[in-house]
């Protein structure tokens, strides 16, 4: 979605805390395929931020002045569902994590972890990838499968219906890593497979889903109660 032709992921900053935009504006500046976007201070202003520069990526706080971050994700995700939002909070709180996934962001990351941590949830993010690296991050993917109402902005017609071709033993296998959020590398190692291997599976998993990306088969996955 990058709007400038520099191939550079696009990052919009949201965090009432002007130091800590600071210092994560810094820390991606230096990376050879980042920029910065933009920044805002609170969930309104990250609502109206979104909307006018379509950043690919956003690092988001949740608890803010007016609109908590959850509340401005899911605005955001509604009206612009191939922006992915990563909420970066001190809150490690099955709560949150669990309110996180109904929002639409695709991820959940702790303020505390590795500067390359955070860097990589971005590229993760970007990639399509699920990014809930807490320990507690399984037991609020459990909880929001067995969930009436679990990210509306979603919502498919087609979820119900039955997959054009079901997935093989190997396929439903990393479709349930993926839903943890593991990446392609980390996968074959679990499953002593080749990386290209996952590649070519997950490509597979991808088109008998019509879905675009991970995240999307993950949500409709965790939908029709294909992963636990």
């Amino acid at each position: 979605m990058t709007i400038d032709g520099s191939g550079k992921i696009k990052v919009l900053l949201v965090d009432d805390q002007k130091m800590i935009r600071q210092g994560f504006s810094y820390v991606i500046s230096l990376q050879d395929d980042m920029e910065i976007a933009g920044e805002a201070a609170d969930g309104d202003e990250a609502v109206a931020q979104a909307l006018a520069l379509l950043p690919d990526i956003i690092l988001m706080d949740i608890q803010m002045p007016g609109k908590t971050g959850i509340e401005a994700s899911k605005l955001i995700t509604s009206q612009l569902p191939s922006v992915k939002i990563v909420i970066l909070t001190t809150f490690n709180d099955p709560d949150y994590i669990y309110e996180v996934i109904r929002s639409g962001a695709v991820g959940y990351l702790l303020k505390d972890a590795d500067v390359e941590d955070m860097l990589e949830a971005i590229r993760s993010a970007y990639r399509g990838e699920a990014v809930y690296r807490t320990e507690l991050a399984a037991g609020a993917l459990s909880r929001a499968v067995s969930s009436a109402v679990l990210m509306p902005a979603y919502t498919s017609s087609s979820e119900d219906s039955p997959l054009p071709e079901p997935l093989t033993e190997r396929e439903q296998e990393i479709l349930q890593e993926m839903a943890y959020g593991l990446r392609n590398d980390r996968i074959a190692q679990k499953l002593f497979i080749s990386e290209g291997t996952v590649k070519s599976h997950v490509h597979r998993i991808l088109q008998k889903f019509g879905c675009e990306d991970r995240t999307q088969v993950v949500v409709t996955a965790l939908r029709r109660g294909m992963v636990k």
